[in-house]
């Protein structure tokens, strides 16, 4: 599901316009980044924790060779699936029922356009009649 498909499903599920789907996901989106990279951590119950963690430097070792690197420290995004999420991805917990029909309209009646003329039915052609020759 791409973020347009998204937007779609939240505006259908809650009966809202496309348009405030759209800023709904997208401000929602805005609000966990800007506060992620703050360094808060966001933890949306029963669904994710986002965080922003900091790895300290430390040694290491090369596959290859086996030869000891020191690998320097720095700052890493984690997402952390919780176990509300956890049970529903994996078919523990049934998945919540989305509501995919779409609301009473909400769009602007369309204007009413001018009854096009109606074409008269073509003629149908008059049966031939079959003469009969005499006999002699």
């Amino acid at each position: 599901m791409k973020k347009r498909d998204l937007i779609q499903a939240v505006a259908l599920h809650t009966g809202v316009d496309k348009k405030t789907a759209t800023s709904t996901v997208e401000g929602t989106i805005d609000v966990i980044l800007a506060t992620v990279a703050k360094g808060e951590i966001v933890n949306i119950s029963g669904f994710a924790k986002f965080a922003k963690i900091k790895r300290p430097a430390r040694q290491g070792r090369n596959p290859a060779t086996g030869e000891t690197i020191q690998i320097k420290a720095k700052t890493v995004a984690k997402i952390t699936a919780l176990k509300g999420f956890k049970d529903i991805a994996l078919g523990v917990s049934p998945a919540p029922k989305l509501n995919t029909k779409p609301a009473a309209p909400v769009a602007k009646p369309a204007p009413k356009k001018a009854a096009a003329p109606k074409k008269p039915a073509p003629k149908k052609a008059a049966p031939k009649k079959v003469v009969k020759k005499k006999k002699k």
